[in-house]
């Protein structure tokens, strides 16, 4: 099977990517990978180095939900349909809504892994200001998922927003994101700390919930999501922000090997997003043995069920009271961490996404063989 996989480089989806090319590509798939938004650096693509079966073509068409998408999606798309009759796939798998209708003879599979509506929608408490612009994206994603022939979502929570927003596809699938376990070390002696990963001044994440109160806990925050390439000099991007409240330390974007290393020594990660569609963060902290302690939304509770300890919805004095239980009864800590790791083990791993996706992809393509 030959499958022409679409990503974008720029959000935390980028990871969800690699798994998944990673994947399909050592279970026998040969993967064309195509990228829109920034091209990445060599260091942040060496993990195709040693994948036979991959060909890579990076762009720097902007996603849909940029200002100027409008003056990209004729020459992206375009460009796609070029791509399809020069190297034959035989499935589709697009991480943008926008060419779901792709005016190719191939089976199409749309990952619905967020959007700017329902991000607002859950963000803001209410849809974008009405625009020219809004209209045009609003009616580019009903195209896109009437158009494609099936439409995977990370949870059953984002496939019901999606179709409540927009539309409902011809057909909907729910394919959890995996992570392989290899990466992460769960047998570190822990650090009385806590992680997050986030931006400051992004409302999505909320991290800044933890700077509110003051914690028991030294709090540590990495402000963002991608992961840097080894700089040849080593570079200090550390602060602290000190309030009345409470003290936190600020990382800059971190390599990859020190945020795993992060996760490893953690021992609670505070998972603080109104908005999580792929929650990959959550999962690289189950897997590295993390406590969870989750903000109280239709997502995480879909995903980590009694694994994961909920502070009340965006509220930062009951996120300070979970994290001072947990500081002071280190069993419970334990206990969380060992229920957080044996759920992310059971349902999350990569090889079950792509066991997910290897039966869809099948399903598809040989419906489209008998329809032909």
């Amino acid at each position: 099977m030959h499958v022409l996989v679409t990503a974008d480089t720029i959000s935390g989806s980028w990871t969800y990517a690699r798994e998944l090319v990673t994947g399909l590509v050592t279970r026998g798939v040969r993967v064309t990978l195509v990228t829109f938004g920034e091209i990445p650096l060599p260091d942040q693509t060496s993990w195709m180095d040693h994948l036979h079966g991959l060909e890579y073509r990076p762009t720097a068409f902007r996603l849909e939900w940029m200002d100027e998408a409008p003056h990209d999606l004729a020459e992206s798309s375009a460009f796609l349909a070029s791509l399809v009759r020069e190297v034959h796939p035989d499935l589709l798998q697009l991480h943008q809504f926008c060419h779901g209708n792709l005016p190719v003879d191939v089976p199409r599979v749309i990952m619905a892994n967020g959007d700017l509506i329902t991000w607002s929608q859950a963000v803001q408490g209410c849809a974008p200001r009405a625009t020219r612009w809004l209209q045009w994206y609003r009616d580019t994603i009903v195209r896109g998922i009437a158009a494609a022939d099936a439409v995977v979502a990370p949870s059953a929570c984002m496939l019901n927003t999606v179709i409540a927003t927009y539309c409902r596809p011809r057909r909907a699938a729910i394919i959890y994101p995996g992570r392989n376990p290899i990466f992460f070390n769960p047998y570190v002696s822990k650090d009385d700390s806590v992680l997050s990963v986030g931006r400051l001044v992004d409302a999505g994440k909320q991290v800044f919930l933890l700077t509110q109160h003051s914690h028991p806990f030294p709090i540590c925050i990495v402000g963002a999501e991608q992961t840097v390439p080894v700089p040849r000099i080593p570079i200090r991007a550390d602060v602290k922000v000190s309030t009345s409240q409470a003290t936190v330390a600020i990382r800059g974007a971190q390599t990859e090997p020190q945020l795993r290393a992060l996760y490893s020594r953690a021992a609670v990660y505070a998972a603080t997003p109104r908005y999580e569609p792929l929650g990959m963060a959550a999962l690289d902290a189950a897997f590295s043995r993390c406590a969870l302690v989750a903000n109280d939304i239709p997502s995480f509770r879909e995903v980590w069920g009694d694994a994961a300890l909920y502070f009340h919805t965006n509220n930062a004095s009951s996120l300070a009271a979970i994290l001072g239980q947990l500081d002071s009864d280190r069993p419970l800590r334990q206990a969380y961490a060992d229920r957080a790791f044996a759920r992310a083990r059971e349902r999350f791993t990569a090889k079950r996404m792509i066991d997910d996706y290897l039966d869809l992809y099948r399903s598809l393509v040989s419906a489209d063989t008998l329809a032909a």
